[in-house]
C-alpha cells in the first residue's frame, strides 16, 4: 500500500483514496496550539463539545465557544463569550491556532473554508466528523488538519497533557 502526503498533513491511501491522521500531525497541533476556537458550543453539560471544552481549557488552550443562537443570547460558556461565527472570533483574537468543529460531515466544509479564510493554523474536526475535499482546501491553504478524532483521547494516546509553553507559533 502507498500513501502520499499532502502539505506535510495527512495521507491519502493510494489504493483507496481515503485519508489517514497523521500523529506527527496531530502533536504538532496539540502541543504548539494555544487558542482554539470551538465550532458547536453547547451550554447542555451532557455534549460532548461542553465536555471537551472544559477538558481542553483545564489543559491549558484557551478554547473559545462559536454558536450563532448562544452568541444571540449573549451566554458566557466556562468563563468564555460565546461568538456568533469564526470571523467575529478573528476580529477580537489576533491567533486562532485551531478550529475544533463539533458539526455534521455535511457542514463541516464552510467551516473549513471560515478557518481557511482567518488565518487558523490547524482544523481539527471531530469523531464522526469527515470532509476529505474540505481537508484538500485545508492543506492546499496551508493548515494542519485532522478527521474523525477528539483531542481528549489523542492527547493521552501521545503522551501530550496540554500545549508546550515554549512554543510561539
Amino acid at each position: 500500500r502507498f500513501a502520499f502526503v499532502l502539505g506535510n498533513s495527512a495521507r491519502f491511501s493510494s489504493m483507496s483514496g481515503s485519508f489517514q491522521n497523521d500523529d506527527e500531525v496531530i502533536r504538532r497541533i496539540m502541543k504548539t496550539t494555544k487558542t482554539i476556537a470551538l465550532v458547536g458550543a453547547s451550554k447542555n453539560p451532557e455534549r460532548p463539545s461542553n465536555r471537551v471544552m472544559s477538558t481542553l481549557q483545564e489543559m491549558g488552550y484557551r478554547v473559545i465557544p462559536v454558536n450563532p443562537g448562544l452568541a444571540k443570547q449573549n451566554v458566557v460558556l466556562h468563563g468564555e463569550k460565546v461568538y456568533a461565527d469564526l470571523e467575529s472570533v478573528a476580529s477580537e483574537f489576533s491567533s486562532i491556532d485551531m478550529v475544533d468543529v463539533f458539526r455534521r460531515s455535511q457542514d463541516a466544509g464552510q467551516f473549513v473554508d471560515e478557518a481557511i479564510k482567518i488565518g487558523a493554523k490547524s482544523v481539527w474536526l471531530q469523531v464522526g466528523v469527515i470532509d476529505e475535499e474540505a481537508g484538500k482546501r485545508a492543506f492546499a491553504a496551508g493548515l494542519d488538519c485532522v478527521m474523525n478524532v477528539c483531542p481528549l483521547i489523542e492527547g493521552p494516546r501521545l503522551g501530550i497533557s496540554g500545549p508546550d509553553e515554549k512554543s510561539n507559533m
